[in-house]
C-alpha cells in the first residue's frame, strides 16, 4: 500500500548540491514560509538524512516525511 500523497506549499531542487548547501537553502526558504506550511525537498547529497532531521528537532519543525526513490532523497518538512 503507497503513502498517502502530501501537499507541498512549496518546493526545492537541491539535486546535485552537498553540504552544507541543500540545508542553507531548505533553512532561508522555511524562514520565509508561514507555520504550517510543508516544503518538499529533493537531495542527493545523503548527509541530508542526519542535516534535516537535526535541523527540525532543533528548530522545531515536522519531518513530515522522508523516502528514497532512487539516488534522490525526498523530504517533507512542515514549519513549526
Amino acid at each position: 500500500m503507497n503513502a498517502p500523497e502530501i501537499q507541498a506549499d512549496q518546493t526545492l531542487d537541491a539535486r546535485g548540491l552537498l553540504c552544507p548547501e541543500p540545508l542553507m537553502l531548505a533553512r532561508n526558504r522555511v524562514r520565509e514560509m508561514r507555520s504550517t506550511e510543508v516544503l518538499h525537498i529533493q537531495a542527493t547529497d545523503p548527509s541530508t538524512r542526519r542535516d534535516f532531521t537535526n535541523f527540525c528537532r532543533f528548530m522545531g519543525h515536522e519531518l513530515v516525511r522522508e523516502e528514497r526513490l532512487g539516488d534522490v532523497y525526498h523530504f517533507w518538512i512542515r514549519k513549526g
